[in-house]
C-alpha cells in the first residue's frame, strides 16, 4: 500500500502551539526542564492518541460485515474486499511498531 502520511515530533510541536499547549518560542536551542518535560509528555500524548485511533479503525474492519452475494461473482467480491480491508488491518498495525 501507498505511505501515508506520518506525524513527526515538528508536526505534533506545531499542532501543540496552534492550541496553545506550547508557546511560539519554542525552539530547537537549549531549552528549560520544564519546557522540555513538557514537549516530552505531548509527543507522548500524540502517541497514545494515534494508538487509540488505530485501534479503533481496527476494530471497525475486523467488525465489518460484507453482505455476501447470491452469485459466485458476488461471493468473489466479498472474498477481494476481504482481502482489502485485511491488508489496510495489517498496515493500520504496522504503523504502531514503526
Amino acid at each position: 500500500m501507498t505511505e501515508v502520511f506520518n506525524m513527526n515530533k515538528e508536526e505534533i510541536i506545531k499542532l501543540a502551539r496552534e492550541v496553545g499547549l506550547l508557546p511560539d518560542n519554542l525552539h530547537p536551542a537549549p531549552q528549560t526542564h520544564h519546557m522540555a518535560q513538557k514537549q516530552k509528555n505531548l509527543e507522548r500524548f500524540a502517541a497514545l492518541v494515534a494508538a487509540h485511533e488505530r485501534k479503533a479503525c481496527i476494530e471497525i474492519i475486523e467488525t465489518y460485515r460484507i453482505p455476501v452475494g447470491n452469485s459466485p461473482s458476488g461471493e468473489l467480491a466479498c472474498e477481494w474486499t476481504y482481502r482489502a480491508l485485511h491488508e489496510i488491518r495489517d498496515d493500520i498495525r504496522a504503523r504502531g511498531e514503526q
